[in-house]
C-alpha cells in the first residue's frame, strides 16, 4: 500500500473525483483507528467537541442520515439537523438563503443531501464552511463508495487487481459513479452489469467494461456490489417487469452457485428482496452487507475528522 500521508488535499468532500489515491488511504487508515473505537465499551471521543455540525438533508433519507448522525455524536461534535419538509423551503426559501441562516448560528461543517447534482460544489463556492456531500442527484455518494471500498479491502485486502462487478441500475444511481471512480483510483477493474436501458450511454469512456449478462458477469468478478431499482427517479419503464427483471438480472442463490466460487456479495441498501437480490443471498454468508452498515460509521467518522483538520 501507497505510504500514508497526513492531510486530505482538500478541504470539502465534494465527490470521489476531488480526491487522491492518497486520501483515500489516508481515509481508510483512519477509520481503522475509529472503528477500534466504536467496539469498545466507550464509543465515544472528544475530538470534535468544539466543532458545530448541521445535518442539511433535502431528500428522504434513514441510513446515511443517521450514520453521519452517530458518527458526529461519537465525536462528540454538537449535532444541528434539518430536514427540507419541514423547513422554511416549503415557504420558497432559497438554498443559499437557507445555509446563510444556519450558518449565522455559527455552524462549522454542513453534510447536505440534495436532488440537484452539484449543489454541494455549489455551496462550497458560497460559504466558508466545509461541505461534506451526501448524494446529489444522481451524481455522487463519496462516503458511500469509501465505506463501499474500505469494506471490500478489509474483506480481501488490496484491490489493485480484483475484479468487482456494480449490478442493477447503474443509470439513475448516484453510488455507481462514486464507486466507478474510487475502485479506479485503488487499482481494480470494474465492469457494470444490468439491461441496457439503465446503462448509461457512453460509460464505456470512463473505463469500465459493460455487461448485458448477469451469469458472465458474476463468473468473472471477485466481488459483485449490487444496486437498488430507484423506482421512484424512473420516469418511464425501463424494463417490462420487477419479476422479468429479477429473472435475468437478480443475483439469487442459484446463479451464485453456478459460479463454482466464493463470491464477495454487497448492497448499499435499502434491500428490494427478491428483485435485484435474493435474501438467500443478501443473508448467506457471501454478503457483507451488515459490515458495510458498521463500516459507514467509523468511515464517516474519519471524514469528519480529517475534514476538522483542514480547517
Amino acid at each position: 500500500m501507497a505510504a500514508v500521508t497526513q492531510h486530505l488535499s482538500t478541504r470539502h468532500l465534494l465527490g470521489i473525483k476531488d480526491l487522491t489515491a492518497e486520501d483515500i488511504h489516508l481515509i481508510f487508515h483512519t477509520s481503522d483507528n475509529f472503528k477500534e473505537v466504536i467496539n469498545r465499551p466507550i464509543r465515544k471521543v472528544p475530538s470534535l467537541r468544539d466543532v458545530t455540525i448541521a445535518n442539511l438533508f433535502f431528500e428522504n433519507s434513514t441510513r446515511t442520515r443517521i450514520s453521519f448522525e452517530l458518527a458526529e455524536k461519537r465525536l462528540s461534535a454538537d449535532v444541528v439537523n434539518f430536514s427540507a419538509s419541514s423547513s422554511s423551503v416549503k415557504k420558497g426559501e432559497t438554498l443559499l438563503d437557507t445555509v446563510n441562516n444556519i450558518l449565522s448560528m455559527k455552524v462549522d461543517m454542513v453534510v447536505m443531501r440534495h436532488p440537484a447534482p452539484c449543489a454541494p460544489k455549489f455551496l462550497s463556492e458560497h460559504i466558508d464552511a466545509n461541505i461534506i456531500n451526501a448524494g446529489d442527484g444522481t451524481h455522487e455518494h463519496p462516503t458511500q463508495a469509501l465505506l463501499d471500498a474500505f469494506s471490500m479491502q478489509e474483506k480481501v485486502g488490496r484491490l489493485t487487481g480484483k475484479k468487482v462487478a456494480i449490478f442493477g441500475d447503474i443509470l439513475h444511481s448516484r453510488v455507481a459513479l462514486s464507486n466507478i471512480f474510487c475502485l479506479q483510483k485503488l487499482g481494480a477493474e470494474v465492469t457494470v452489469c444490468g439491461p441496457p436501458t439503465l446503462i448509461p450511454k457512453h460509460i464505456e469512456r470512463l473505463g469500465v467494461h459493460v455487461s448485458y449478462n448477469r451469469d458472465e458477469t458474476l463468473a468473472w468478478c471477485d466481488i459483485a456490489n449490487i444496486l437498488r431499482i430507484q423506482l421512484e427517479r424512473q420516469d418511464i419503464k425501463y424494463f417490462p417487469s420487477l419479476r422479468e427483471y429479477a429473472q435475468y438480472f437478480g443475483v439469487d442463490r442459484r446463479a451464485l452457485d453456478r459460479t463454482g466460487k466464493e463470491l464477495v456479495v454487497m448492497h448499499p441498501g435499502p434491500i428490494n428482496r427478491g428483485v435485484e437480490i435474493s435474501s438467500d443471498v443478501a443473508d448467506s454468508e457471501h454478503s457483507i452487507i451488515l459490515q458495510q452498515v458498521e463500516n459507514g460509521v467509523a468511515v464517516r467518522m474519519a471524514i469528519l475528522y480529517l475534514l476538522a483538520a483542514r480547517t
